[in-house]
């Protein structure tokens, strides 16, 4: 693996120039790929192959060194047992060069119930071939990112700060996060008794981090693993449920179109209960219930930036975070409403695998 200086780079030539040096060989081309919100990623070409180049974001990700080595653990481990993932080429400071997953092509809004089947059978295989990942354990790239009580801590905060002003105008948001906030405890409290296992889980559990065959259209791999690290199997399968259910994007306004849709629901279930076959009684128990409480969490984080003042999140106008604020809550309205039927579908998947 290469190792060199890095500076900051501003242009194309350099990033060529960067890639050389971290092991791609001569350099023919270099362009802007994909829409990732948190790195920068170019697609580089040589006369032999294609890598990925990519900068990490510090301010996101500040101990690169123990995101990089959770990488790399987890893509060897994966490599060993036969699996396909990508390989680190080489990478330095906040630099990265890894290989590109030839054949395979990635989706970004899901357009039917079976391509969520996939997806959730997919991040489901990735957890369960990482339950044997030898010690020691990995590092928390992103300390308390799942951590519910710590998320409804921050929000209790930043209404008692109240920088700028926005608190008196958000009470009905806030009353519905502390209407809840006995569930907000449930899974994190459910780990601390040791009913809940700790496991090594993706955390960024969209459609898109799963690359597809072009010829079968089968799951080959998970990619963006920047998030890996210790938690629990009920945060992923929560996290499908918020973004594959969902019949609108997080900050679609009109509240009457935003839903949870059940037949994808199912699918996720099916999907995931098909290769998920280390999960204990509680994880199962639960996994409709991380849907509602992964969403509810998301709504919790948006508020609190709102009336932190956006200091978190893009926003593209000023009132951009209230929005997703109510969109998230009435997606776990939906989800509440629907608690019983999803609870029903679990225990058919359970019964019928």
């Amino acid at each position: 693996m290469a190792y060199i200086p890095i500076h900051y780079l501003n242009n194309m030539d350099e990033q060529k120039r960067i890639a050389e040096e971290l092991g791609a060989g001569k350099v023919l081309d270099a362009i802007t790929f994909g829409d990732g919100h948190i790195n920068d990623t170019f697609k580089i070409t040589t006369p032999e192959e294609v890598f990925i180049l990519q900068k990490i974001n510090t301010e996101i990700f500040k101990d690169v060194d123990g995101m990089m080595d959770n990488i790399c653990r987890v893509t060897e481990h994966l490599r060993n047992k036969g699996k396909r993932a990508f390989k680190v080429i080489g990478h330095k400071s906040s630099w990265r060069l890894l290989s590109f997953i030839e054949n395979t092509y990635s989706v970004y809004v899901l357009s039917n119930p079976a391509q969520a089947e996939t997806a959730a059978r997919a991040f489901a295989v990735f957890q369960n071939d990482l339950v044997d990942l030898p010690g020691p354990r990995l590092v928390e790239t992103i300390t308390d990112f799942h951590n519910t009580p710590f998320r409804f801590r921050q929000l209790e905060d930043a209404i008692a700060s109240d920088n700028k002003n926005r608190a008196k105008d958000v009470k009905a948001e806030i009353d519905f996060i502390y209407k809840h906030k006995e569930s907000a405890s449930k899974i994190v409290d459910l780990m601390n008794e040791g009913k809940i296992p700790e496991r090594i889980t993706h955390n960024d559990t969209k459609i898109n981090n799963v690359m597809l065959d072009n010829d079968t259209n089968e799951a080959i791999t998970v990619v963006d693993l920047d998030t890996v690290m210790p938690g629990s199997s009920l945060y992923d399968f929560g996290d499908m449920v918020r973004t594959a259910t969902a019949s609108a994007e997080e900050d679609e306004a009109n509240l009457d179109i935003v839903y949870s849709k059940k037949e994808y629901f199912a699918a996720l279930a099916k999907g995931y209960l098909s290769e998920a076959k280390f999960l204990n009684q509680y994880e199962i128990d639960n996994l409709a219930f991380s849907g509602w409480l992964i969403t509810y969490e998301q709504a919790i984080r948006f508020l609190a930036d709102y009336i932190n003042g956006d200091v978190y999140y893009k926003t593209n106008y000023p009132d951009h975070n209230l929005v997703r604020t109510r969109n998230q809550i009435t997606m776990a309205q939906s989800i509440e409403e629907q608690m019983d039927e999803y609870n029903e579908i679990v225990r058919k998947e359970i019964k019928n695998g």
